[in-house]
Formats: C-alpha cells, sequence, structure tokens
C-alpha cells in the first residue's frame, strides 16, 4: 500500500485525525485492509546483521514485525534493541513489553527511548514466569500487570505524564496493543477479559493460535455482543505446524495452546506432514478472514519463519497489495543510509 502524503518510503507518516501513531500499521488497519504480522525470533547475538536477515524473509509480506521481549523466558537480544535497528531500515515493529523483568520506572523510560527511535506500536504483555524459561534463578519483577501496563503507556501518551505525576515535555505517539486467548479456560469470560483490556487503552489485540474456528466464532461473537467490535482491532493468532507428533506435543507441553483432535488427525493422515501444516494454516487463515470483526492475523512460525511469504501468498489475504520493505521502492532508498539489510531476493507478490 502506497500512501499519497508518505514524505520519504519508509519514514513515519504524517499523524491523521483520528490516529494515534505515525505508524503504516495503524494506517493499514484504520484503511480496512485485512492485516497481516508476523514474529521475529530475536537472535543470541550482538551482530545487527543477524536482525536484519531474520527480517527479510517477511519482505513484501506483512504489514508489522513483533519484536519479542524475552519470549517463554528465554534471554535473547532486546525488544527494545531489535526494534531500534529495524526502526532505522523503516520497518514497522511491534515492541513487546513484557512486566516479567523490569518495573515501572524501567518500563516507562523503554516506551520513550522506543517512541524516540520511530517505535510506532506497544503490545503490552505480562510476561510468562522465570520458572519457565533458561535462567529460573532470576528473580521476577511483575511490578505491573498486561492491564496496569496498558494504562501506563496511556498515560504517557494522553496525559502527558509519568505515573509519579511528573510531566514529560513530548508524548510517545504510540497504537497499543495487549495479546488474548480465546481458546483458554475459563473460555467464557475471555471476552470480558478483553473488554477489560481495550478499556485500559488497547487499540489492537493479537491472539494465542487458533486451530479451532468454530471456538474463535463463539468468541467474536460475545466480543460483538459486548459493543467491542468497533473499539478494537482483532488479529488472529496462527501458525504452521509441523507434524502430528509435533502438533500433540504442543497441546500437550505448551500452556493455553488448543489443538483439536481433527487437526492432529489430519497431520497424521499426510505423506508429508510439514506441507500439510502449511495447508492447514493456509485454510484457517482463508476461514478466519470470514468472521465478522477480524481484521488480520498473526502468523507465528517459530524456527518456520520461510514459510511466511509462501503461506500469505497462497492465501490471497493481501489480496495484490505489497507491505512496505527496504527493497519495494528502490530509487527511494538510494539516499539512505548505508547501513541496514540490502533489498530482499525473495520472489514479491505483484504490486497494486
Amino acid at each position: 500500500m502506497i500512501f499519497e502524503d508518505e514524505p520519504v518510503p519508509g519514514y513515519p507518516l504524517p499523524i491523521r485525525p483520528g490516529h494515534t501513531s505515525p505508524g503504516r500499521f495503524e494506517r493499514v488497519l484504520r484503511a480496512g485492509q485485512f492485516a497481516v504480522t508476523t514474529e521475529l525470533d530475536p537472535p543470541d547475538s550482538a551482530d545487527p546483521e543477524e536482525v536484519y536477515r531474520r527480517a527479510r524473509v517477511f519482505d513484501g509480506y506483512v504489514d508489522a514485525i513483533n519484536a519479542t521481549d524475552g519470549s517463554g523466558a528465554n534471554c535473547h537480544m532486546s525488544s527494545l534493541a531489535v526494534c531500534a535497528l529495524l526502526t532505522r531500515v523503516g520497518y514497522a515493529p511491534v515492541m513487546q513489553i513484557s512486566c516479567r523483568d523490569k518495573n515501572r520506572i524501567a518500563i516507562q523510560g523503554d516506551i520513550l527511548g522506543g517512541a524516540a527511535m520511530g517505535v510506532c506500536n506497544l503490545l503490552c504483555l505480562t510476561g510468562d514466569g522465570v520458572q519457565a524459561g533458561d535462567h529460573p534463578q532470576a528473580l521476577p519483577v511483575f511490578d505491573l500487570d498486561a492491564l496496569t501496563l496498558l494504562e501506563t503507556a496511556r498515560t504517557l501518551r494522553d496525559e502527558h505524564h509519568f505515573l509519579s505525576g511528573r510531566k514529560i515535555t513530548h508524548a510517545p505517539r504510540v497504537l497499543l496493543g495487549a495479546a488474548e486467548n480465546p481458546f483458554a479456560d475459563p473460555i467464557e469470560w475471555r471476552a470480558e477479559r478483553l473488554a477489560k483490556k481495550v478499556a485500559a487503552g488497547a487499540q489492537f489485540i493479537q491472539t494465542q493460535f487458533c486451530f479451532d474456528v468454530p471456538l474463535l466464532r463463539t468468541f467474536m461473537n460475545r466480543v460483538e455482543d459486548l459493543g467491542l467490535l468497533d473499539k478494537v482491532f482483532i488479529l488472529v493468532g496462527v501458525g504452521p505446524l509441523r507434524s502430528a507428533k509435533s502438533a500433540e506435543w504442543i497441546r500437550t507441553r505448551v500452556p493455553g495452546v488448543h489443538i483439536p483432535d481433527e487437526v492432529v488427525k489430519r497431520l497424521a493422515g499426510a505423506s508429508d506432514g510439514g506441507l500439510e501444516g502449511r495447508r492447514l494454516c493456509i485454510d484457517l487463515i482463508q476461514e478466519i478472514r470470514t468472521l465478522k470483526g477480524v481484521h488480520g492475523v498473526h502468523v507465528m512460525a517459530y524456527r518456520q519463519e520461510e514459510t511466511v511469504a509462501e503461506i500469505i501468498q497462497r492465501s490471497g489475504v493481501l489480496g495484490g497489495r505489497v507491505p512496505w520493505n527496504p527493497g519495494r521502492d528502490p530509487p527511494a532508498n538510494t539516499n539512505r543510509m548505508a547501513s541496514g539489510p540490502t533489498p530482499s531476493a525473495a520472489p514479491q507478490p505483484a504490486r497494486s
């Protein structure tokens, strides 16, 4: 999608009336396009090229890239640092902030710092417990939770002051997001939980993996009953499964992930489990996009990032449009800073 008022391709856009950020992701959502986001697995490295290499595989297929913040309580390059690198070359990152590792002083500083570097999207998370990760001896913080983090970010943005009451001179212009799991118990209260996050400031939601569309439909109906469809953008989590064995492992070992028996049987009956897992993901995306109130998908393909382009292209959800990437507008990029990623060599969808 090309915006008529973009100054330089990849740079922050002017903030339109009714928008809270200068970001492309918000533009896509408010334009009514079906949005696609994904996650970048941060490297265990201080080499920026590793971040750019991991981002390139998504070029031309996603509207925003989540930079995870110690996902699973495992240590990697920080979300703030990944976002700093991505914004340098024009990508639209979603900076995840987990409450597990930092108190309100550090979190507020990160929100300001991220915004100063061009981060336009925040995803507010409580975070997994330290016992789940590779540093179980670490001391958890949890000074805030997802709800109070949303309220904190909204206070900085809309009221121009820290939680202490001290004024800030320039507010972070950001779109606020949160996570939700329509598939975990107590299922009947999940929409109400979403309502609390919207009330706290969430403008977009990324859900846990969806492998059960009827259950998602029930959730979305309840969201509509609560009058939330016009108040929040909902992106449903999807992802490819490698095999019936991996599906069985995930549903028994990963808390909050619901995989029906029918999905496991479908994979078990396929001659190529990975290929069938991608076909299943495409089928789910195409069905999910028909649900009222769904504004996009969040593709989580951990250690299968190279499959995201194929999945999105074959699903047809972009409708011919090409999300911005460093290789999309070569002439405009020639005067950009020399450092950063080279244009992607991956095949691009047709430009609208």
